[in-house]
């Protein structure tokens, strides 16, 4: 199964965590995750207009329950100056983990930090797609697009509902797959805008929370 977060650029300028899981849920977890010190990082890899190979960090939290990557080079543009090919950035990210057998994981949620200026008329749009190598249906969750004119950095959370989550295969390692893609348009024919890092001194970070359990017969 796929599924796709559908983000509107500053439409929440502060931090907004993402609703967790049911409690029973959550709590069943919790008590289903591997060992922490068998989870590593098996691959990770990069490729799109919006990432060359090399310029996304990869890392896991202690626990082993969040996946943040950070971008060098996720940066569109848009004005009457900008070439038409910065106006939309893709990424495509594919990351393996090493972790004992009998185990799957899912992303529960996304958060999403960065920096951008939209003129009166410039819409941003940022769609995510999760999916492991084997999936192939696809859950839409949008949200409306901003056209509001800002300059800030913003953070936005994505929860996934949990009809919508999705595990990684048991009795093998899932490569996980996420496509990120950032447009930009506008109606303004003088305006301009940008999403691009923060300040121009911390890069865009897309933070994914994940949830462990054990593998049933």
């Amino acid at each position: 199964m796929k599924y796709s977060i559908t983000t509107a650029l500053l439409l929440v300028p502060t931090l907004v965590l993402g609703s967790p899981l049911d409690s029973d849920f959550t709590t069943k977890e919790r008590r289903q995750t591997p060992p922490v010190d068998q989870i590593t990082i098996d691959s990770a890899s990069s490729s799109g207009n919006g990432c060359p190979q090399g310029s996304v960090s990869t890392t896991l939290s202690p626990d082993k329950t969040v996946i943040t990557f950070g971008f060098d080079a996720f940066q569109t543009y848009i004005g009457p100056n900008a070439a038409q090919a910065d106006k939309t950035k893709s990424c495509q990210l594919h990351l393996s983990l090493k972790y004992p057998s009998g185990f799957q994981y899912s992303v529960t949620d996304a958060t999403y930090h960065g920096y951008a200026r939209l003129d009166p008329g410039v819409t941003g749009n940022f769609l995510s797609t999760y999916y492991f190598s084997q999936s192939a249906t696809q859950t839409f969750i949008p949200t409306p697009p901003c056209s509001k004119s800002k300059m800030l950095t913003y953070s936005r959370a994505d929860h996934v509902e949990t009809t919508s989550v999705i595990w990684s295969p048991c009795g093998a390692t899932g490569l996980l797959n996420i496509n990120n893609r950032i447009a930009l348009t506008s109606t303004n024919a003088t305006g301009t805008g940008e999403v691009s890092n923060d300040d121009a001194t911390v890069s865009f970070t897309q933070i994914a929370h994940v949830g462990w359990r054990k593998c049933t017969p």
